[in-house]
């Protein structure tokens, strides 16, 4: 707890020396202010400690990327996947899903229950064995083996022994105890198991199981076609079958007579013990004799399982097997039952299958029940009890990745009634056809958790599509999804748009926003559009209401400086923007003579009537149109106030707001034009000149940049906006060169009617004269749309250089901008603010000039808009709603607005906006504005309650829109008036007090990185900062003092994937996308991490092994003698001896939960780190007591041999021994 007071007299002076630690005085546009109403001290208790955060994961949804194994326990029913990263993923019933990584990373080759034993063995590619336990709720490795020489191919561990065998690449068999982890002597060496007439390798180990007649007949399949039959106990080959087909699979009948191989050909042999020279039975399924007698030639059969069944004919289920003339040929599972054929196609390549049975033992009837089929990009079930084989419903969300993620929001504590209204929606609309009967996958327990509160996260797609998950309590289910597409005309040929929508994913969405309690949704598309949406839960029959805007420069406008001197800032509303309904068709008259393209949209919208579902129900579309053959870039800010009625973006040309109640564009401006009066910058006019570059190359950038398939390294050649250079020779020399700079140079305007101030895109004359050639506009705007997913990128951010050179390129491909990063040119640069603003944002001051400039070949874009209460001037005595702009030049901007209070006048008349109101500068570019009041409560934006647009009006009372606002004055009488604002940049955090805009506190968050997510979140019932750096950090800052109270080295950024789609709520909970189909959740709030355990699913539950069938006396007495079989007394250290020491190292594991390395200091961490010690005591003791009831059962097996000696020797003289 700490209590902090800061005196606040004096601090409301307009004069720069005046404004302490402060901004630079930027007086308002109104003159020069007064001293409006100050409190004299704020006195506010911050609660929150460093002992209240600590960072953990706490749960991955999603599809398993890249998996390469499969296992289930068919007594506890779970189910593992392996992956090539080295993850495990377990699912069980509803809430039991649980995600453990191997520290090597290395790729899982196979995975193999301990059946009710609550443990798991897993393979990996690094030639590893480890042992997990899976009797806590988060499963750690107890044992690792390293095999040093030999790699492993193929494990078995049979049902409820300790052994397990391992078949390694030069086909020799280890033997490995599971308790201690350590290898028998017991070896069955490849050249032992062949005949020794016999020339060549039999080649790697692919198959290894357990004779179901005999236990102790162990069946080895090589690769090359070599089958054998070792006989443990007599330590020699029964039988050996030579095959000239590769083997890739093995499954036996039950009764261990026969068994079925699955060849390289396509074809499947069945194999009687009784004549082991040549197979009873070969067949192609998928193989039809051709004309000339021949069999048409297959691929392999992968794998294939022979399962028996008391009701019906066996099942004989395998993948692969199709012929090679069908090309184009989806993947297949085929099931032979009996004599029907059914060959299921898949979506995407089948990795692994597992038939699911009734029964856990090997020797009795199997009775089939499902199939387990994993996908690259899928698990599905398939039902064998019903002859249409359907599929059961997945109750995983393993569809998130259905469509590429492209970016990704979450709210926490969303209203509690919003939840069941979307699921009834959405559930109208869901697949039907599938089994009837219960998911099979149903073992472990979990229950609902007394910290859980209602959850959203929706994710954008790059189809168009968005999807809303209900993440409440650690889970994922899809609630409601929609389709933004269905917005616009479908492309046709003849268009004069199709040229253009010919490349991929033009509806890919880039952005969202949501108001959970007005229910209004906002989407922004990679095409530049924006949709508008509200919530109904009735359909209806709706007009798509379409807005074009030209947020863009007119590159054919040549305005000299004097031209616009006498033109206000703002004109009047809606006399610089198109009519509301205006549209500009793909007819030759939106061309110029020469064909460019000029004054249309990317996409056409419907324009028509149409039928709408219920759910979200589009109500406007707004999109940015071509200006001179030059498409419209990418919007990179977006905010949305349901209770002023008003959407606000903007990209980096500039800024505009719609009113969409009335359907009106109140303000479209370039950001220069923002400034007026009160521009930090002293911008030098230069002569204009005429170009008309095409800029189609470098637009539409950000997800449409990048593909899953391409690795892109960014160039760190960026240096900061403000470097200082004499040689403007050599500038005009670099820029003449380079093929973008044309592109960035200058300002853009008010797009519309209002004259260019700044001038058109010119370039610098060098002493030869210009030197760009203009490209043609023919270029597409789209490329495919890059899923967030699938974004890779090489980021260096060990040292400052290298992480200033990442910043701007990272921020170009996070926001879609095109800010460019000048390597050797910049002009020079002086600002107009106090000399200790200008040290603290280590801006370089000029050493050639006393006249201040900005590099004019950067654009300004808009990074961040917020509106909000507030205070736009200093001699504001009233909060009144304003709109926070943030640009990249770490410029903070408000405009204050003027909206009519009354319903009937709010519909009819016109929202005014006012100059320019104060002026805040940050380092780097503003990434998130929130505001405080003087008590340190956060305020929150103002909202329209919800109300049905489709509901039938009653005449005599009409509906009036119903408005919650939170002033900042409501809560805070005992301070008087003004409120707290929190700016928080790519590089420091200030907060402000409004309205005097003095800075009270600052706080550089990185030196050698950038910040690129941060929000004010609340935690432990306060209000902190949470920021994500590109060089993985998560910090949490105190407010308002800025304090650090978190820093943790937590995920190196090493792709786009996570920098577009981390995101912070409230609660200490955050997300990013780990890999393209999965969404890790994480907590930064320690009150979390300790309820996390109760939270988790229990994996293992005790259930009684289920008794073996009585087999009679006939078969157990001439079936062999399994159940006799002692492996102990043939692999144990006695018998067998030890193996060598070189060929295996054995790792103790780290038996302790997950996330203790970065628990936090202090009682809690204490207590957390002694349950983990009492954990791994009792996981001792357990230990402890087996090894014990072990040496009992060895004491009393010596005690019977001892007495058996006895017995025989006794009667016996001493001279017949």
């Amino acid at each position: 707890m700490k209590k902090f007071r800061k005196v606040l007299d004096g601090l409301t002076t307009s004069s720069p020396g005046g404004t302490g630690m402060g901004s630079p005085s930027c007086g308002s546009a109104a003159g020069t202010p007064t001293a409006a109403q100050t409190p004299k001290e704020i006195d506010i208790q911050e609660t929150l400690v460093s002992e209240n955060f600590q960072l953990c994961k706490t749960v991955r949804h999603g599809f398993p990327y890249q998996p390469t194994a499969l296992a289930f326990d068919p007594v506890q029913k779970i189910l593992a996947i392996g992956s090539r990263s080295g993850g495990i993923r377990i699912l069980g019933g509803p809430g039991v899903d649980c995600y453990s990584q191997h520290e090597s990373g290395a790729a899982v080759l196979q995975l193999q229950f301990l059946i009710n034993e609550g443990a798991l063995v897993t393979a990996c590619a690094d030639d590893t064995l480890h042992l997990w336990n899976l009797r806590q709720r988060r499963p750690a490795v107890l044992h690792s083996l390293k095999f040093n020489r030999e790699r492993i191919t193929f494990c078995h561990l049979p049902f409820q022994s300790k052994w397990l065998y391992v078949g390694t690449e030069r086909g020799n068999t280890h033997i490995v105890n599971i308790e201690s982890f350590i290898l028998s002597g017991y070896v069955i060496m490849w050249n032992k198991a062949i005949e020794l007439s016999t020339k060549t390798h039999p080649g790697p180990i692919v198959h290894l199981s357990d004779s179901p007649k005999d236990e102790g007949k162990l069946l080895i399949g090589f690769e090359g076609g070599t089958i054998v039959q070792w006989d443990l106990r007599a330590k020699k080959g029964d039988f050996r079958i030579y095959y000239d087909e590769a083997i890739h699979s093995v499954s036996w009948h039950h009764e261990g007579k026969q068994f079925m191989c699955s060849h390289s050909d396509g074809s499947l042999t069945l194999w009687n013990l009784r004549n082991t020279t040549k197979p009873i039975q070969v067949t192609f399924p998928h193989g039809k004799i051709q004309k000339d007698g021949r069999k048409e030639s297959c691929k392999p059969i992968l794998k294939v399982e022979y399962k028996t069944s008391r009701s019906s004919e066996p099942f004989v289920i395998f993948s692969g097997g199709l012929s090679y003339d069908k090309a184009g040929r989806r993947p297949t599972l085929t099931i032979m039952h009996g004599k029907a054929i059914t060959v299921l196609e898949m979506d995407y390549p089948i990795v692994e299958f597992m038939v699911l049975c009734e029964t856990p033992y090997n020797n009795e009837v199997q009775e089939p029940y499902a199939v387990v089929v994993l996908l690259e990009k899928d698990l599905i079930v398939v039902d064998l009890t019903q002859s249409n084989f359907p599929v059961f419903e997945n109750p995983y969300p393993m569809d998130v990745h259905e469509s590429p993620v492209t970016c990704t929001a979450y709210f926490a504590d969303c209203p509690p009634d919003i939840i069941p209204i979307l699921y009834s929606i959405g559930a109208k609309h869901k697949k039907t056809g599938y089994s009837q009967k219960e998911w099979p996958v149903s073992g472990g327990t979990w229950t609902l958790g007394s910290h859980t509160y209602p959850e959203i996260i929706i994710t954008g797609h790059a189809d168009g599509s968005i999807k809303f998950w209900d993440a409440s309590a650690i889970t994922l289910q899809m609630l409601y999804k929609m389709k933004t597409s269905k917005v616009f005309e479908k492309p046709k040929p003849g268009d004069a748009r199709a040229p253009e929508l010919v490349e991929e994913d033009p509806f890919a969405v880039q952005m969202v926003s949501w108001c959970p309690q007005s229910r209004i949704f906002c989407v922004v598309g990679i095409s530049a559009y924006i949709i508008l949406y509200r919530f109904s839960k009735y359909d209806a029959n709706t007009q798509i209401v379409s807005l074009e805007v030209r947020l863009q420069c007119e590159s054919e406008d040549v305005i000299s400086p004097s031209e616009n001197e006498n033109n206000p800032c703002f004109s009047e509303p809606g006399s610089h923007s198109p009519q509301p309904h205006q549209q500009h068709p793909a007819s030759p008259g939106s061309r110029t003579p020469e064909g460019v393209k000029d004054s249309i949209p990317c996409l056409k919208v419907k324009d028509r009537v149409v039928r709408v579902p219920p759910g979200y129900q589009s109500e406007l579309v707004i999109q940015l149109l071509w200006v001179d053959g030059e498409p419209p870039q990418q919007i990179t800010s977006l905010d949305i106030n349901s209770a002023y009625g008003l959407v606000a973006f903007g990209n980096c040309y500039g800024l505009a707001v719609v009113d969409y109640l009335q359907k009106t564009i109140l303000l479209c401006m370039s950001t220069l034009d923002l400034y007026g009066a009160t521009d930090p910058y002293q911008r030098l006019t230069r002569s204009p000149r005429r170009n008309r570059q095409s800029t189609s190359e470098f637009c539409m950038r950000g997800l449409s940049n990048f593909y899953s398939d391409s690795k892109k390294r960014i160039r760190t050649s960026y240096q900061s906006l403000t470097e200082l250079t004499d040689n403007q020779q050599s500038i005009d020399m670099e820029r003449s060169k380079s093929p973008t700079s044309d592109h960035v140079n200058g300002h853009c305007t008010s797009p519309t009617s209002q004259p260019c101030s700044a001038g058109k895109p010119r370039i610098p004359m060098g002493p030869e004269g210009p030197r760009l050639t203009r490209r043609g506009p023919g270029r597409p705007p789209f490329r495919k749309a890059q899923s967030a997913a699938c974004m890779e990128i090489s980021l260096p951010v060990s040292h400052t250089e290298v992480g200033h050179a990442s910043r701007r390129a990272m921020l170009q491909q996070l926001h879609g901008v095109t800010m460019y990063s000048h390597d050797e040119h910049h002009t020079t640069t002086s600002y107009c603010w106090s000399e200790r603003e200008s040290r603290e944002n280590s801006f370089s001051r000029s050493r050639s000039s006393s006249v201040s400039s900005i590099d004019r070949d950067t654009k300004e874009a808009i990074t961040t808009l917020q509106f909000g209460e507030s205070y736009g001037r200093k001699s504001d005595a009233h909060p009144t709603p304003c709109l926070w702009v943030g640009t990249s030049l770490g410029v903070a901007l408000l405009i204050p607005m003027s909206i009519p209070t009354d319903h009937e006048e709010r519909m009819e008349e016109a929202v005014t906006i006012g100059p320019s109101g104060g002026v805040l500068m940050l380092k780097g570019s503003v990434t998130r504005f929130s505001f405080l009041d003087c008590m340190g409560a956060l305020i929150q934006s103002p909202y329209e309650v919800w109300r049905d647009p489709n509901t039938a009006e009653d005449p005599d009372r009409p509906r009036k829109r119903k408005l919650v606002h939170f002033s900042p004055s409501s809560s805070q009488d005992a301070c008087g008036e003004g409120h707290l604002a929190v700016v928080c940049s790519e590089r420091q955090a200030k907060v402000f007090l409004m309205p005097s805009q003095s800075c009270l506190f600052v706080h550089n968050i990185t030196e050698s990185s950038f910040v690129l997510r941060a929000d004010v979140v609340s935690v432990c019932n306060s209000v902190c900062l949470a920021c994500f750096c590109a060089n993985g950090h998560v910090m949490t800052l105190s407010l308002p003092s800025l304090r650090p109270l978190m820093d943790v080295n937590y995920l190196p950024l090493t792709d786009m994937r996570i920098a577009r789609t981390f995101c912070f709520t409230n609660g200490g909970q955050a997300l990013y996308l780990s890999s393209p189909t999965e969404i890790q959740r994480i907590t930064y709030s320690q009150e979390m991490c300790d309820n996390l355990q109760e939270m988790l699913g229990e994996l293992f539950t005790p259930i009684e092994t289920p008794e073996a069938q009585n087999r009679g006396f006939l078969k157990g007495f001439f079936g062999g003698n399994a159940h006799n079989f002692d492996r102990e007394e043939l692999f144990g250290e006695a018998a067998a001896g030890k193996a060598s020491r070189s060929l295996a190292q054995h790792i103790p594991g780290q038996a302790g939960l997950e996330g203790m390395k970065v628990a936090a200091s202090g009682v809690v961490g204490d207590l957390a780190r002694a349950r983990v010690a009492l954990d791994e005591r009792g996981q001792r003791l357990g230990e402890l007591e087996e090894r014990t009831a072990l040496m009992m059962t060895s004491a009393e097996t010596f005690s019977k041999h001892a007495h058996e000696v006895m017995l025989k020797c006794k009667d016996k003289k001493w001279y017949q021994f």
